[in-house]
């Protein structure tokens, strides 16, 4: 009989992890509280207990062939960066595609997972449920849990003195839908993150003033990177990835100081930020400077005192008129149908190996997916965690002794530098392509770029130093996708066809064929040393 899994939540994490359950010819039943799947990229005009929200602007921050699933490429005529609207409509394709539907149970909320009586011999959970008023019990051999971190708003309002006294109005940007609220008013956004910067841009069209307040500062880069390609397929590589990790942290910091700044000088900008060493996601935004440039949005130090119609900046003793406070300041995460003791959340973080699997537990029977923060896309990132916790489910892979598992937990906790590469030091960061080639291995699906440089090297060059598309994780092993070399080596096409909707002629030049004839030189002798 078919291991029976439940899967919590039917976001990006839960389709991939359905997906993965029945790859492995495993039993999964999803439970979505909402009425239709998509998690955080459905937008609502309401903000819905429980599931993430997003405003109508929202655009992805990672490129399509950076953002799929593994064997299931975005249409070639979307954009690289798709709308809330459109990644919606793709990912009910993948559903329809991979006949995911029939294992989701919607307007279902869980309300508690707990272990059986003999979860010590069979691992089993008990899963009681909500829907339309009435409550049920059910028997699973394994849990699921994909619910994601962006669904608790932290809203620190005893760090903002005065606030109480606000005369005007105050929210999380978790309540943000439509920037019309903000016509004609004075805006201030604390909290220079992705959406901080994303609602204090929209406000600027309409606002009669807005600030936009950090305490540490953030690099700002745009989607368009260099020479107009998708930032991430520049920069998510498998040869910059070994590059950067093989020097040592400060000439690591001194180069990204360098690249940061090609855009325009963040310190001129009043956003560099104060930790250099501390690698902070960077915010995506592609029109941020000129804003600021435009006296549009003016960057601000923290916030000392909150008045009745006003606020106090520290370090400026003048008093700044507002209307409208908008607390970008993040999100906080917890389990409550869990227990404290299955999945322990403290400091940001929860004790999880390889963050997946409760380090504690007698039996691997419950997984956590989606809870990390990369710098890459979380769909790949959420299917590779499943992939391989499915397999571990399965019993097909084992996990080390609790003692080992705990030890490595305590020691990403202490995020102690090795002194290389950037320092991933905040609650949930990994340094992405050695974490996804890591889940890799543990399922034998990471391609061998030694023996494919013989039998393939068109393909082994391509993925060395080309983007480190999903496509690669389909190449080999368990799910291995027929349709992976060809998806991989027609990347740039589809890059380029949402693009390039005007047919240019080039005409051909001398000095182009000389420099591509030096550049594969230069490519040769970079084989030979890294290779041989």
């Amino acid at each position: 009989m078919a291991k029976r899994v439940a899967i919590v939540g039917a976001g990006v994490s839960g389709l991939a992890s359905i997906k993965s359950c029945l790859e492995e010819g495993l039993e999964p039943t999803c439970f979505e509280r909402s009425d239709d799947l998509g998690g955080l990229w459905r937008f609502t005009e309401h903000v819905e207990e429980g599931r993430a929200s997003l405003y109508k602007s929202v655009v992805s921050n990672s490129c399509k062939e950076m953002s799929c699933y593994s064997d299931f490429p975005f249409p070639e005529d979307y954009p690289n960066y798709v709308p809330n609207s459109q990644f919606l409509e793709y990912l009910k394709m993948y559903a329809n595609r991979f006949n995911l539907l029939k294992c989701i149970q919607f307007k279902t909320k869980v309300c508690s997972v707990t272990k059986r009586p003999d979860f010590t011999v069979t691992g089993q959970w008990e899963v009681v449920t909500l829907h339309e008023g009435k409550q049920e019990s059910a028997i699973f051999d394994a849990v699921m849990v994909c619910t994601g971190f962006l669904t608790n708003p932290y809203l620190p309002l005893d760090s903002f003195p005065g606030i109480n006294t606000f005369k005007g109005q105050y929210f999380h940007s978790r309540q943000y839908k439509h920037p019309d609220i903000f016509k004609d008013k004075r805006v201030l956004v604390i909290g220079l993150g992705n959406s901080g910067t994303d609602i204090a841009v929209e406000a600027s069209h309409v606002a009669k003033k807005v600030s936009l307040s950090t305490t540490g500062g953030a690099w700002v880069i745009s989607r368009v990177y260099d020479s107009g390609f998708p930032w991430d397929m520049v920069f998510m590589t498998r040869f910059q990835n070994m590059f950067i990790n093989s020097l040592p942290t400060p000439i690591v910091t001194w180069w990204m100081t360098r690249k940061m700044n090609r855009w325009f000088n963040h310190a001129n900008y009043g956003l560099v930020p104060e930790d250099r060493t501390q690698l902070k996601e960077p915010v995506l935004n592609d029109e941020l400077p000129g804003r600021i440039i435009t006296g549009k949005v003016l960057i601000k130090p923290s916030i000392k005192e909150v008045k009745e119609n006003a606020v106090i900046f520290n370090n400026t003793p003048k008093e700044e008129p507002i209307d409208i406070i908008v607390f970008a300041t993040g999100y906080t995460f917890a389990f409550p149908f869990l227990d404290e003791t299955l999945v322990k959340v403290e400091d940001g973080q929860a004790s999880l190996y390889k963050y997946i699997f409760p380090a504690h537990l007698q039996k691997p029977t419950l997984a956590v997916i989606g809870l990390i923060k990369p710098l890459g896309s979380m769909i790949p990132t959420g299917e590779m965690q499943a992939r391989w916790a499915v397999r571990v489910l399965k019993g097909v892979n084992k996990l080390p002794p609790a003692s080992v598992m705990i030890k490595e937990v305590n020691a990403r906790k202490e995020n102690r530098p090795s002194g290389f590469g950037l320092c991933y030091c905040k609650a949930l960061q990994t340094d992405y392509i050695p974490y996804i080639d890591e889940l890799l291995t543990y399922i034998n699906a990471k391609p061998n770029l030694f023996s494919m440089l013989l039998t393939d090297p068109r393909l082994a060059l391509t993925i060395f130093f080309g983007p480190y598309t999903p496509y690669q994780f389909r190449l080999t092993g368990p799910g291995k996708w027929e349709g992976a070399r060809n998806a991989i080596l027609t990347q740039w096409d589809r890059t380029f066809k949402a693009t390039k909707t005007r047919i240019v002629q080039e005409s051909p030049s001398p000095f182009a064929s000389l420099l591509k004839l030096f550049s594969f030189l230069a490519l040769l002798g970079a084989i030979f040393l890294i290779f041989l």
